[in-house]
């Protein structure tokens, strides 16, 4: 009888060799991350121990007195002794002012980014680039974050940077993401190795929609929708403007909750805005049409644009205005919503980019949006509050905290909670993100396109011919 044969895919001496070299490599990268840490830690310990000691050293004064002064103590506020008032009853008996003294902190070194065992690549961004990684202490999984800076640039730490790093510091809300702390490289001398630790939150909206067999059912829809206008109404109610809000910007946990991040392109303005404001901000498809005619001036209604377009993206699981490029986008905004008239838009003509285009006359084609058309299984409530968030006119869009109190949060179905929320597989987990062929945030500095002369006389031709209605289709809500 035949002997019974190997299996070719047995494994054979050449991969036990292979398998113990890789498992060697690995724990020599280890021991020589120990090892850096364990001599980080020992280098802290000396100084505070000489700190301690010199501290020591000078509560004795003939310990110092012959070899050099006493070190200076910092002083926070004027000499209680010293500060003495000649009217009587200014703090109530006309004795000494009592001052209050508070401890104003200092300033540390930030940690280490050895102290995070990275484990794979996530994501590159306009302003950085985002990794999984683990804290070696703790064991906690993160998200880090490190900045893009050109070594070349005489002028140090980016502005975006600095923003970023602030607002992430100074925003507390469960829909935005929240910031650990900052760290460093081991070669503090490269401005580039700086890091942020950010919670790691498992998907972002965008992968999701892509591999979405079916879109988003009505009760998630609106699930996802409430807590964004949340964190965005957090946010201009902090005086902060996102700038750049997008799917691929919105993260989502395995708990149904969302949360904003990337905050590259946003900063803090006031009321009214300041009147220079970089006008090439937010990524193309979801660039509000002020931005595109080259307002000067914008408010927080650009973020508001950006939302809606989001809207439409969740019900379709497609970018709603996919445009080529600025002319084209502005040709499917007025496709979608309408040409801009005195009406609908008063300030429109004013606009820098508006005086060279050739508009469409006023037919019945062109008059008015066909959102209802595009989304014809939306509630007419629904339909109502995407008109109202892709208002041509600024001005008429409604506000971030507003929009939480629309009508169509209230009908049936009502909003999915969190905990029924499905789950799916985390790609950040696992493995590299797909990327798809879509437009990138602007760079800072780039300039704002001049649209000059475009025709838009035609985007219209053939519409009256188009059939009306869209039917119906049952589904399980």
């Amino acid at each position: 009888m035949a002997s019974k044969s190997k299996s070719r895919w047995a494994d054979d001496e050449a991969d036990a060799a292979l398998e113990a070299q890789l498992k060697k490599a690995k724990e020599e990268k280890k021991r020589i991350k120990a090892e850096k840490l364990r001599k980080l830690e020992a280098e802290t310990h000396a100084r505070e121990a000489a700190a301690a000691v010199a501290v020591a050293a000078g509560t004795h004064e003939g310990d110092n007195s012959a070899n050099e002064p006493p070190a200076k103590r910092r002083r926070i506020s004027p000499a209680r002794e010293t500060v003495q008032t000649t009217a009587a009853g200014v703090d109530g008996s006309g004795g000494a002012l009592q001052l209050l003294r508070f401890d104003g902190g200092t300033f540390g070194r930030c940690r280490s980014v050895e102290n995070y065992d990275k484990l794979n690549d996530i994501e590159e961004g306009a302003y950085g680039w985002v990794s999984r990684a683990k804290e070696i202490a703790t064991g906690k999984v993160v998200a880090l974050k490190r900045l893009k800076i050109d070594p070349k640039d005489r002028g140090g730490l980016p502005v975006t940077g600095l923003r970023e790093i602030q607002m992430l510091k100074d925003c507390d809300h469960r829909n935005v993401v929240k910031m650990r702390e900052v760290v460093v490289g081991d070669d503090t001398s490269k401005i580039e190795n700086i890091f942020l630790v950010l919670e790691f939150v498992e998907h972002d909206l965008k992968s999701i929609l892509e591999d979405m067999p079916e879109p988003f059912l009505a009760s998630e829809v609106k699930t996802l929708l409430q807590q964004l206008a949340s964190g965005v109404a957090y946010l201009h109610d902090n005086w902060i403007l996102h700038r750049d809000l997008k799917t691929s910007n919105l993260l989502l946990n395995n708990r149904g909750q969302l949360k904003i991040a990337d905050f590259g392109m946003a900063r803090y303005v006031g009321d009214p805005p300041p009147a220079k404001l970089t006008q090439l901000v937010v990524t193309l498809w979801y660039r509000a049409p002020e931005l595109l005619l080259g307002a000067a001036r914008y408010t927080a209604a650009i973020d508001v644009w950006s939302v809606g377009c989001i809207f439409g993206e969740l019900l379709t699981r497609e970018p709603l205005l996919q445009g080529r490029h600025e002319v084209d986008e502005l040709a499917r905004i007025f496709a979608l919503c309408g040409i801009p008239t005195d009406d609908t838009w008063p300030a429109f003509r004013r606009l820098p980019n508006a005086r060279g285009l050739r508009l469409p006359g006023k037919t019945a084609a062109a008059s008015g949006a066909t959102i209802r058309t595009r989304f014809p299984l939306l509630t007419a409530a629904g339909v109502a509050l995407l008109s109202g968030l892709l208002a041509l006119d600024p001005d008429r869009r409604p506000t971030a905290r507003e929009m939480l109190a629309h009508e169509y949060f209230r009908q049936d179905p009502k909003p999915k909670q969190e905990a029924m929320f499905p789950t799916f597989p985390s790609k950040a987990g696992q493995e590299r993100r797909r990327r798809r062929e879509t437009p990138n945030a602007p760079a800072r500095g780039q300039a704002a396109v001049d649209l000059g002369a475009v025709d838009f006389s035609g985007i219209f031709s053939g519409r009256e011919k188009e059939e009306r209605g869209g039917g119906f289709s049952l589904r399980m809500v």
